[in-house]
């Protein structure tokens, strides 16, 4: 089993979100939240405003811890065929902007940062990270935590 800690940016803005729009390694795009892997040493506080920096071009600060979220993604379910089942915590963080400007990614994997409307969440072909991060904002459960997300039509890993 792989195990994976990521860091991830919730932030909502005068009824937007900011998404992120990912290209996944077959080429298809995935909406997803600003954030991505904690590297070594680093805490998942300073891993969220780096990401939001280098894939939306945007300086934030972290305004609150919202949850924990943890899944293990079964090996079939991997974009990368012969992976081994993948075990994903992610720390959810409230942010907001303080600047910069929204731009692609530099050699990497988001190819446009925009600012969506909450309603228009729904109809996106997204990560289920988009909707745990979005309940764990609207709820704010005392436990930082919230039921699992179904995976399916719009929705993925």
């Amino acid at each position: 089993m792989d195990l994976r800690l990521a860091a991830y940016a919730v932030c909502v803005e005068n009824g937007r979100v900011l998404l992120a729009h990912a290209v996944r390694p077959d080429g298809a795009k995935t909406w997803t939240l600003p954030g991505g892997r904690v590297e070594h040493a680093e805490d998942p506080f300073d891993a969220v405003i780096r990401e939001v920096a280098e894939e939306t071009g945007l300086d934030a600060v972290v305004e609150r811890l919202l949850g924990v979220d943890s899944r293990v993604i079964p090996a079939a379910e991997r974009r990368r065929p012969g992976s081994p089942e993948l075990h994903n915590v992610g720390v959810f963080y409230q942010v907001r902007v303080t600047g910069g400007r929204l731009r692609p990614e530099p050699n990497g994997d988001t190819a446009e940062s925009v600012w969506t409307p909450l309603p228009d969440v729904v109809r996106l072909s997204r990560s289920s990270l988009v909707d745990i991060g979005l309940a764990l904002a609207g709820s704010a459960p005392p436990t930082g935590h919230v039921p699992p997300v179904p995976v399916g039509r719009l929705i993925r890993h």
